[in-house]
């Protein structure tokens, strides 16, 4: 069985990441809390492949990162890379977000997720970027999810994030999306490793 580190000090991101790769024989662990790798890439794939390859370096075994934001068209891609520090909590942040917005017709957003794989001498086995198309509301909907789910609208799904089942979300979210693409690869180099 494989050790791969999750980069992150996140419990929640490592249950979700054994929910996408539960098909694979990984036993995964989180990453020391004293590792701490400053995000200073200037793209989601670039964070995502900076986590991956300097936690994979500095403990000698494969780690796995993602990172991930809102995109927003009318704020120039706002809040992007500092989706998560847009604010100081999640109510904060749909605040700003509904309030940077007023007025303004483009409602159009994407949620984005990068992730990147990295062998233990940090070198980047493989990598992928998920994209979720949608829509901001001008009120939060929903009791589910987390972050920006309840102002994020699905045209196609007729709901928004917070509306959707976990395993809805899971089918149409940008980490769903950018996990089914990187499945057919991490299970070819996982019979290779």
């Amino acid at each position: 069985m494989l050790t791969v580190v999750v980069a992150t000090g996140n419990p929640g991101k490592l249950k979700e990441m054994q929910a996408y790769l539960g098909d694979l024989d990984w036993a995964l662990q989180i990453k020391p809390d004293d590792l701490d790798i400053d995000e200073t890439g200037t793209t989601f794939l670039e964070n995502a492949r900076l986590k991956a390859s300097e936690v994979a370096k500095a403990l000698g075994q494969w780690a796995i990162a993602d990172d991930s934001g809102l995109e927003v068209d009318a704020l120039d891609g706002a809040p992007g890379l500092y989706s998560a520090r847009y604010a100081d909590s999640d109510q904060a942040r749909i605040e700003r977000v509904l309030r940077e917005l007023e007025g303004k017709a483009n409602r159009r957003a994407q949620f984005v997720c990068a992730i990147a794989l990295a062998r233990p001498d940090g070198t980047i086995a493989l990598e992928t970027l998920g994209i979720c198309r949608g829509e901001m509301l001008t009120d939060p909907r929903g009791d589910g999810g987390f972050g920006y789910d309840p102002i994020f609208y699905v045209p196609d799904l007729g709901r928004s994030f917070a509306e959707l089942s976990p395993t809805e979300k899971e089918a149409h979210s940008h980490r769903g999306v950018a996990f089914r693409q990187l499945m057919p690869a991490l299970k070819t180099l996982n019979r290779e490793i």
